[in-house]
């Protein structure tokens, strides 16, 4: 409990931000240059990033960050700027409720990070959670006309919007889990921090775009007060600070965790949709939005709750880095 109360808290700060992040990108800012918008949300929170950590990429992380940055930041900014123009952001979010799940897949696939049984049932009941606050969704108008439903979208936009918001999800489940593969804590081999490994990811990120959304898109969309504003909030509070949370929780708390925290995000959405549009609160959502706070619950880490195979594992580490993954409350990278 002392690890979700540390790490949990401040890691939960992203997934907040992200889900009020749809909301201002669909309300706020301009439809038709997914790529700028991508673009103008990551370099300016890259460089501001760059410019506090003071430290240049060496050796393998030149390729590491550009790899990170072309799919936490390039592929995942543009798709999830897609998503949030063509689907209402509760549709979207409900999509990136899927995220506990493939973090889950993919931390197991991809670095050995086996999910314990209670994170798993409480990614099933978080999701279910997600799909029955949604359910009671009014079904608003989504940018291109069509209305959405409990069932989905509908109408032109849907389908694309559906498919870039699980291509968003994809993009950033398998960078997120390489973010932690190549990030492994206290490994004493001169393994960058968190604040220089994201600004690197965020500036190559948005270094990619620049020519693309030049070729593609031609000049900046011209941005009134409110585009700046929205992107002011977008490219500083839900990227730069998100980004910074989110690693760090990362390092510190399994996958699987981190992805049940990650349901906040759909959470925000609605609360936003019945602060700001007026949209009802009824108990579809009341339920749905207890059943996510029982899954975050049940996912959180558990003196001695690792499984067996982990364990076994882990009495092959060096005796610091056994007692730095003790006292963080979660699986210890693999052996480079």
């Amino acid at each position: 409990m002392e690890a979700i109360l540390r790490w949990g808290l401040p890691t939960a700060l992203a997934p907040v931000a992200w889900g009020a992040n749809y909301y201002v990108t669909h309300r706020y800012l301009p439809a038709g240059a997914p790529l700028w918008g991508a673009a103008l949300r990551a370099l300016p929170a890259g460089l501001l990033l760059l410019a506090a950590a003071r430290r240049l990429p060496r050796g393998a992380w030149w390729w590491r960050s550009a790899v990170l940055g072309a799919l936490n930041t390039a592929a995942f900014f543009v798709l999830v700027y897609l998503a949030s123009q063509w689907l209402p952001a509760g549709t979207a979010a409900m999509v990136m409720a899927l995220s506990p799940l493939a973090l889950m897949l993919c931390a197991w696939l991809l670095v050995g990070e086996r999910p314990l049984p209670a994170q798993l049932a409480g990614g099933a009941v978080g999701v279910g959670g997600v799909v029955l606050m949604l359910a009671g969704d009014p079904g608003p108008v989504g940018s291109g006309g069509g209305a959405v439903g409990t069932g989905g979208a509908s109408g032109a936009d849907g389908l694309p919007g559906l498919l870039a918001s699980l291509g968003a999800l994809l993009a950033s489940s398998v960078g997120y889990v390489l973010a932690k593969r190549w990030a492994a804590p206290a490994d004493g081999g001169g393994t960058p921090g968190v604040l220089a490994s994201t600004a690197w990811q965020l500036t190559l990120g948005g270094l990619l775009l620049l020519p693309v959304a030049t070729l593609a898109e031609g000049a900046p969309p011209a941005l009134d007060g409110g585009a700046l504003a929205a992107f002011g909030y977008t490219s500083l509070v839900a990227t730069a600070l998100a980004f910074l949370v989110w690693f760090t929780g990362l390092r510190r708390l399994p996958a699987a965790t981190v992805g049940l925290i990650g349901l906040l995000n759909p959470v925000t959405g609605v609360l936003l949709g019945t602060a700001l549009d007026g949209e009802p609160l009824g108990p579809a959502r009341l339920g749905g939005m207890a059943l996510v706070a029982v899954g975050v619950l049940l996912g959180r880490p558990r003196p001695g709750g690792a499984s067996p195979r982990a364990r076994a594992g882990r009495t092959g580490l060096p005796p610091a880095r056994r007692a730095a993954a003790a006292a963080q409350g979660c699986e210890p990278p693999p052996e480079a």
